[in-house]
């Protein structure tokens, strides 16, 4: 049984509907990716998720329970990290977590959650003196004070410095080595990248896409292999599918098969002799499909 199972769900507001037929799985110990822009489903599917938001339709399973019953059964085994988290500023980061310990029938102990969150020599320290990035762990501290099985992340690392936001990244690798199950939202390409098993775009109430990120970055798109040209050397011939170009940075080849493309283009330049000069070979990336698959959602107007 997945963690997580939703078949053709629907919500409605009126005459407006917002998530329009939605299916998809998450496997127990994955770390799913949930993509979209504003206003396309996301925050509506999630607190479905959650059981704080009720479907028009469909079914919705979540560790084997519909969350829409409320059941206490249900939310003893998920955790929930917000954007912003309402915790007493005055009270020291140790005091808040053995509070929010006591919710729980099973709590992890504190001692193991300020070791996954790296928080263990801000245990004394109270919590409006914690900078951004110690709050969001203490945040995710919060969010597996139950020691949940299964996890919602949103939005993880917003407004993160570069190095916060891969410290962040470390603790949710840290987070799925314990068999964890994590729903993660983010907007950052990136990070869903790197830390999503799967991923799902979402547009316009509707799943475009669905995979590993680095298949999805593969489909339907074409490698980029540039260099400038030697001068007064004809270029030679990368064969079948591959479309050659000049732009003012030099030559630009596009296939699909990059491989035999480079092969043909090394070789030739060392039988010549020649330099390639700014000789790059860029793969398109997650943010690349997910630019595109959302813009033709916008245009078709989905």
């Amino acid at each position: 049984m997945p963690a997580i199972r939703v078949r053709d769900l629907r919500k409605s507001y009126g005459a407006i509907e917002a998530v329009r037929g939605v299916d998809f799985d998450v496997s127990e110990g994955e770390v799913f990716g949930f993509l979209g822009p504003n206003g396309a489903g996301k925050t509506t599917i999630v607190e479905i998720l959650e059981g704080y938001r009720q479907r028009s339709a469909g079914e919705v399973e979540v560790l084997g329970h519909d969350p829409a019953k409320g059941e206490r059964a249900l939310r003893e085994r998920i955790g929930t990290v917000l954007q912003e988290t309402g915790v007493e500023r005055f009270l020291r980061v140790g005091e808040v977590l053995e509070l929010y310990c006591g919710y729980y029938p099973r709590p992890r102990p504190v001692d193991e959650l300020l070791a996954i969150t790296g928080l263990e020599a801000k245990r004394n320290e109270v919590v409006k003196n914690l900078s951004g990035g110690q709050r969001r762990r203490l945040d995710l501290a919060l969010g597996l004070a139950g020691d949940p099985e299964l996890l919602f992340l949103d939005e993880p690392t917003t407004g993160f410095d570069p190095t916060a936001r891969r410290e962040a990244w470390d603790v949710v690798r840290n987070l799925r080595s314990l068999g964890k199950t994590i729903f993660l939202t983010t907007h950052y390409m990136d990070e869903a990248q790197a830390l999503a098993d799967r991923v799902a775009v979402i547009a316009a109430g509707r799943i475009l896409a669905e995979g590993p990120p680095d298949e999805l970055a593969g489909r339907d798109a074409a490698t980029e292999i540039r260099f400038t040209p030697p001068a007064g050397v004809a270029l030679p011939d990368l064969g079948a599918g591959v479309d050659v170009t000049v732009d003012e940075r030099g030559v630009v080849a596009r296939t699909k098969e990059p491989t035999p493309a480079l092969h043909a283009l090394t070789g030739w330049a060392l039988e010549r002799g020649v330099i390639l000069e700014g000789l790059t070979v860029t793969h398109p990336t997650l943010e690349d499909v997910y630019i595109a698959l959302t813009a033709e959602a916008a245009t078709s107007g989905e």
